[in-house]
């Protein structure tokens, strides 16, 4: 009887949460269009993303912040949650655009909020799409603009690093900015990708140290592999893309 009255308790305040988290994305959307400047629209929504996982009851504990380059850079974060988008947005400074695949711009209300808040959709479906996509990634690392990538594109309910894409950190090479490889630890437990419905609990996000893209034998491949190398060691989850032995 009790596991069964926790297990209801657990069921409300999950769709209590989900209720309050629908009208924060509603009000941020409302805010996005009536705001005039995109600072104004990124500052709002990031303070909308904090207050959503304060009341999501989840604890943040943030580590590394000082590895964070003042200037422009390309941060790199595995993905293993619809939490992620949420975190990176309440962590990082507004000055920052998020990439993500162009499916995520037809999402009601939340596709709206990303377009007006600056975030860059790119088609990883035709090969036409994907060399826009990249055109125009690239074009912004060189104005100097700073970027947030998930570079395994991709989660599913299987805990581990997956396969990178190498869109990144050709930008970042283009662009002449340095790699900031970043790790979120308990968004998978918090919001398993089978549920939209959080649960209360710890995330951990750990900036790293920046690697330079500049130097003897440096390309996106060797850019790739490091910053994934680095993720790994600090990420306590299984490598699902291991690379064959030579």
């Amino acid at each position: 009887m009790l596991r069964l009255a926790g297990r209801v308790l657990q069921t409300l305040y999950g769709l209590c949460a989900l209720a309050v988290f629908c009208l924060l994305m509603a009000l941020a959307a409302l805010l996005a269009v009536l705001v005039p400047r995109l600072a104004w629209r990124r500052s709002l929504t990031r303070f909308l993303a904090r207050t959503a996982l304060a009341l999501f009851r989840l604890r943040v504990a943030v580590s590394g912040m000082t590895n964070l380059p003042d200037g422009s850079c390309v941060v790199v974060a595995n993905h293993s949650s619809y939490l992620d988008g949420v975190l990176l947005q309440a962590l990082l400074p507004p000055r920052f655009s998020f990439v993500v695949k162009h499916e995520a711009s037809t999402l009601p209300l939340a596709g709206l909020l990303m377009r007006r808040i600056g975030v860059e959709f790119v088609d990883r479906h035709s090969h036409g799409g994907r060399q826009r996509g990249a055109r125009r990634v690239i074009e912004r690392a060189q104005q100097g603009h700073s970027l947030v990538f998930f570079p395994e594109g991709t989660f599913d309910e299987t805990a581990g690093l997956k396969r990178f894409h190498s869109g990144a950190f050709t930008a970042a090479i283009r662009g002449g900015v340095p790699v900031v490889p970043a790790v979120i630890r308990g968004a998978r437990r918090a919001m398993p990708s089978h549920t939209i419905i959080p649960r209360p609990g710890r995330i951990e996000f750990e900036i790293l140290e920046p690697l330079p893209v500049t130097g003897p034998g440096v390309t996106a491949d060797s850019l790739r592999d490091e910053a994934r190398r680095r993720m790994l060691a600090r990420l306590d989850e299984p490598d699902l893309a291991p690379q064959a032995p030579g």
